[in-house]
């Protein structure tokens, strides 16, 4: 690496295992193809704390990326990757010109970056992402972070961070897509509601059965499609079977990402029954996509076009019948997220 570059250092639990990784983190893959795009100045350095399950450094377009297979484990295991962690960063330290280091999620990174930064005088930010913002993350009250070392990734973010920690994070940046990912435009709209993500409680997805349910009540031609994987899949599949809707609603388990936005451009709306979300990345892939968006949580302040926030499930299904009987409903591309813009805002903490 040139000598006369500054150093990224990113510090993530978890990171795609090569280039054709495409579910793991695709938003934070954006953002970080995009700096070494548009911050051509600086190196980047990748440490991956937990995944991929190995420990052979590698490259992912031509990025260095260091594993460290901590497989999530804790107790002594955790000690013991901290401290294999801090010997590789003291050695970039003495190697390159660490510019700054950048943290996702308040947690095991931010705990590791903000002492290492604070220790050798290197500035450090940590990335609010999502439920690291609860009131439950401990985190928070033991690094005593400052209000400016911190980014909400959303104004909910920011707003919850500082209900839960009496800590309002200075910055508010909002997280990218790679809009070259998604196939040409327009396609075929064959498909009137799709959801997409983890199958876990979290995400509600017995919601969108039921607002499926009711649709097809209304609307008998109706057809829908769940993608993702998760420990909820069996007892979905057979709401989905209790509720005679095995001919109405697809569960293809987990896609690839370009397979996702695939169904995405296919899509009239895009159902996001979440309790809890940040931001909602999928939000926005679906609406460049061409889809409505439909969903219980509101990220910005700022309404955003064809983003339609209900308050419960009985709205929802009101607002999604409206939207598929209405003949003129838009489904044009909405951009929300640039990844130019948030590399870009992002890079300027550190200059």
């Amino acid at each position: 690496m040139s000598p006369e570059k500054k150093t990224l250092v990113i510090l993530t639990p978890g990171f795609p295992k090569d280039e054709a990784d495409s579910n793991c983190l695709p938003a934070e893959q954006a953002f970080i193809r995009s700096v070494k795009e548009t911050c051509p100045s600086w190196n980047i350095v990748v440490l991956s704390f937990q995944y991929p399950y190995h420990k052979k450094e590698y490259r992912w377009f031509d990025i260095p990326v260091i594993p460290f297979g901590g497989r999530n484990k804790g107790g002594l295991s955790r000690l013991l990757l901290r401290r294999k962690i801090y010997a590789v960063l003291k050695n970039i330290h003495q190697t390159q010109t660490i510019g700054g280091l950048f943290s996702f999620w308040c947690g095991e990174c931010a705990w590791v970056g903000k002492h290492f930064g604070d220790r050798n005088h290197i500035r450090h930010y940590c990335w609010l992402l999502g439920q690291d913002a609860k009131k439950e993350n401990r985190y928070p009250q033991k690094l005593g972070f400052k209000s400016e070392e911190l980014v909400a990734l959303s104004d909910f973010i920011q707003d919850e961070f500082e209900k839960n920690h009496h800590l309002r994070p200075a910055q508010v940046v909002l997280p990218c897509i790679d809009t070259r990912e998604f196939p040409p435009f327009p396609a075929n709209k064959d498909i009137d509601i799709l959801a997409a993500g983890s199958l876990i409680p979290l995400k509600q997805y017995d919601i969108f059965i039921a607002v499926v349910a009711e649709i097809k009540k209304r609307i008998p031609a109706t057809r829908a499609v769940l993608v993702g994987e998760g420990p909820e899949k069996e007892r979905l599949q057979e709401l989905i079977t209790r509720a005679g809707l095995r001919s109405t609603i697809t569960l293809t388990g987990q896609l690839p990402h370009a397979e996702v936005l695939e169904y995405m451009q296919r899509a009239k709306l895009f159902l996001h029954p979440s309790s809890y979300e940040g931001f909602g990345v999928v939000c926005a892939e679906a609406l460049y996509a061409g889809a409505n968006v439909i969903s219980f949580t509101k990220p910005l302040y700022r309404d955003i076009k064809n983003w339609y926030i209900t308050p419960n499930k009985e709205e929802m299904i009101q607002k999604a019948v409206q939207l598929l009987e209405d003949g003129f409903t838009d489904h044009s591309r909405v951009t929300v997220l640039e990844s130019g813009e948030t590399a870009k805002k992002i890079m300027q903490l550190f200059l």
